[in-house]
């Protein structure tokens, strides 16, 4: 027996019976040898950490955009911060960590440059719409590794694309990761906001910090702790309505004071007007987008909208400002 069939042997000892188990898996779109030393989840994990899309995360917008100050989340930090707490209450309800943190790491791979901001515009100009979690499963199933995609398991790519609220995940872990985004981003925006002098402590609902906190960890702590409480030995990842009702109560006064027309987002209409321009460029110069690029659709027959739009979306916030900058920015130059 080799070190993932132990560990596979595991799994079916002590994890919940409404758990995932890893040699339970739907599989993947192309069939692979298995690892002798990790399970299939744990490759999907470590597919994800290693690849180009999950490195660029740093550099894209969680919120607010280009920031003065080392200490507000990015793409990536909110990435890590769902996974931390996702893994937390996996763990406490014995249901599948590895499937549970590969699902978090990759659910925002597909987001564009300036955070929702960007996707909002993509959406509005491209015929072609655009979601960030339907460009999330788009990057791991074709646009990495040069057109040949990640190769995930069913598991992780159907908590991917349902990670939405509106979404409906196939397993408790994707439920998991569901929940753990929103307890993440409303508690880390509301941190980086009062950080920003956007609000103040003081400002949030009383009748919600009675209930969660009235500090950043001690809300984290009580969602958790919730969660687990209320789903513990039950086939679903549920809330207490109380502590739901707070949660969504929070996240409607976040949208009114910080989302939308807030100082925080006064950059958003010239980040937007970047994305535009950007694609309204390169849809009228396909050519201009690097040859490597295209690589990626020897196998896939695409129109140059949906050329353009993975091109964009897979831009950090600084290479989006400096490829506007070579475009429509004149340089400086020399007569003499």
């Amino acid at each position: 027996m080799n070190l993932r069939e132990i560990q596979e042997k595991r799994e079916e000892e002590f994890l919940s019976p409404y758990a995932v188990k890893s040699k339970n898996s739907r599989g993947r779109k192309i069939e692979e040898k298995k690892c002798d030393v990790r399970t299939d989840f744990q490759r999907d994990r470590d597919r994800i950490i290693h690849c180009k899309t999950f490195r660029r995360l740093k550099h894209k917008t969680q919120v607010f955009i280009s920031p003065e100050g080392d200490h507000y989340r990015t793409r990536l930090t909110h990435t890590l911060e769902v996974s931390q707490i996702a893994r937390t209450i996996a763990r406490a309800l014995s249901l599948n960590e590895d499937l549970t943190e590969a699902i978090a790491l990759g659910h925002d791979l597909g987001h564009t440059p300036f955070g929702h901001a960007g996707e909002q515009v993509l959406n509005e100009i491209s015929p072609l719409g655009f979601k960030h979690y339907e460009q999330s499963l788009r990057v791991v199933d074709i646009l990495e590794r040069n057109g040949r995609g990640l190769n995930l398991t069913w598991e992780v790519r159907d908590g991917i694309i349902n990670h939405p609220t509106k979404g409906t995940p196939s397993t408790l872990e994707g439920k998991i990761v569901q929940l753990s985004d929103k307890i993440a981003y409303i508690n880390h925006d509301i941190d980086d906001a009062i950080r920003g002098k956007i609000i103040k402590e003081e400002d949030l609902p009383k009748d919600c910090i009675e209930i969660l906190g009235d500090n950043f960890s001690k809300r984290i702590n009580t969602m958790i702790r919730d969660i687990i409480k209320n789903s513990i030995g039950k086939p679903d990842i549920i809330m207490s309505k109380e502590v739901e009702r707070s949660m969504k109560k929070l996240r409607k006064f976040m949208f009114e004071h910080v989302y939308i027309g807030s100082l925080a987002k006064k950059e958003e209409k010239k980040a937007q007007h970047i994305v535009k321009q950007l694609y309204k460029f390169f849809v009228k110069h396909p050519e201009k987008i690097p040859k490597e690029f295209y690589s990626i659709y020897e196998e896939e027959n695409k129109t140059k909208e949906r050329i353009v739009c993975d091109y964009i979306a897979g831009m950090t916030d600084r290479y989006a400002i400096k490829k506007y900058c070579e475009i429509y920015v004149p340089s400086s130059w020399n007569i003499y």
